[in-house]
Parts: structure tokens; C-alpha cells; sequence
């Protein structure tokens, strides 16, 4: 993998041959980001998932895959209007711990939308906004989750 102008890393040709993609019944999952910046979401998003650039973009998409090639594709789209309403699909992402990571995504340009945190059965979370408005949440499970 190589350096990709300060943005990320891109998964060069040679990498594309040890893609796993995340299956559905069907064929691959693919999850689609709408945004207004490229560049902008490619690094907030790769930097937040530890995904890379996977090649340049071409016209308005830019893919992102994970590091090692296995996982869920995200392909982030340019679009010309902005966000309208709340999502309807998003993204959480499950930690161990919700207030550093919580607190790494904001220092990589997320916006906290939450004060203090939900807490629902057990699980706590926060809401979060991308550079584009994209809802999506930091969310830590009870403990029991984690099979330890």
C-alpha cells in the first residue's frame, strides 16, 4: 500500500486480488455513503474504520475497503445536495470503550449530536454526525457481549 497525497492509504492493483468482501445471499454487500467532498469523506472515513482508498476516485465514487481486504465495501458517493432529514440506515460502531472513542472520532471531525450518552438495556451510546451530516452511532454493549 502506498501513500495516497496525505489522504489516507490507496490499495494498489497487486492488493485488489486478496479482497474478501462481505457476502449477502446473493452476491456482496456494499454500504453507500452520500457525500458533498470526496477527499473530505475518504479521510474521515478511512481514518475513523481503518479502511483505505481502494484505487483513485473515478467521477463522483470513491470505494473504500478494510486494510486487509476483508469486509464490508464502502462506497462513498458525491451527490450535489445536501442532507435533508435524519438517516434512515447508519452505521454503529461497537466498542469497549465509548468515551475514547467516542472522543478520537470528534477529534477526526465528527459532530457529537449527543450530550450525555443513551443508555437503553444495558448499552450506551452517542449520536454523531460526519463532515456530511451522516448520522451514525459510537455505541458500547454491556459486557456480556464481548465473548472474553
Amino acid at each position: 500500500m502506498k501513500a495516497d497525497e496525505g489522504y489516507g492509504l490507496t490499495v494498489t492493483n497487486t492488493d485488489r486480488a486478496r479482497r474478501e468482501l462481505h457476502p449477502y445471499l446473493r452476491g456482496e454487500l456494499v454500504v453507500v455513503i452520500d457525500c458533498a467532498e470526496l477527499d473530505r469523506s475518504a479521510e474521515f472515513w478511512t481514518s475513523v474504520l481503518g479502511y483505505v482508498r481502494d484505487g483513485v476516485a473515478t467521477g463522483r465514487y470513491q470505494t473504500l475497503m478494510p486494510a486487509d481486504g476483508r469486509g464490508a465495501e464502502i462506497l462513498l458517493q458525491q451527490v450535489p445536495e445536501g442532507k435533508q432529514a435524519k438517516n434512515r440506515v447508519h452505521l454503529d460502531l461497537r466498542t469497549r470503550e465509548l468515551e475514547p472513542e467516542t472522543e478520537r472520532v470528534v477529534r477526526l471531525g465528527a459532530r457529537l449530536l449527543t450530550g450525555q450518552p443513551v443508555t437503553e438495556e444495558g448499552w450506551r451510546w452517542h449520536i454523531l454526525a460526519d463532515p456530511d451530516g451522516n448520522e451514525f452511532c459510537v455505541l458500547q454493549p454491556p459486557a456480556s457481549h464481548w465473548p472474553d
